[in-house]
């Protein structure tokens, strides 16, 4: 079971318990952010807030595509409607994460979660990662 995974069934995890899994250059692609993020201390905030956000669900897959490469789903509710993730966890040799790829789905759930997840780190995020520069 890769070490996210078991953080979160385990219940609401610390900043300090998700800073632990994270390595200091990671990477995290998401469709709630206008680009990708890197920084354990810009992505640790987030992975918190995020098992904070989302209601409750399982992980209802998981497998290795390599040594360092895990793919999990997930799926549960925002708001009491249904929400599913799908993503790619890469780590480096320590057994850190080093890239995050996630997808999640229905749209609607997703800008629910997105509003929700704005609303908690707009402050502790740099403004250009929730919208695109206006001309």
């Amino acid at each position: 079971m890769h070490p996210l995974r078991k953080l979160r069934e385990s219940g609401k995890p610390t900043l300090a318990q998700i800073t632990e899994l994270l390595a200091e250059d990671i990477v995290f692609n998401s469709p709630i952010l206008a680009r990708p993020i890197q920084g354990r201390q810009l992505i640790a905030p987030i992975f918190t807030q995020s098992s904070n956000t989302r209601g409750s669900g399982t992980y209802t897959a998981e497998f290795k595509i390599d040594e360092r490469t895990t793919f999990l789903r997930w799926v549960g509710t925002m708001d009491g409607h249904k929400f599913e993730s799908l993503e790619i966890i890469v780590d480096n040799e320590q057994g850190l994460i080093v890239e995050r790829t996630i997808a999640l789905r229905p749209y609607p759930a997703l800008k629910l979660f997105r509003d929700a997840m704005c609303a908690a780190l707009n402050d502790k995020l740099p403004p250009d990662v929730w919208d695109y520069p206006t001309p």
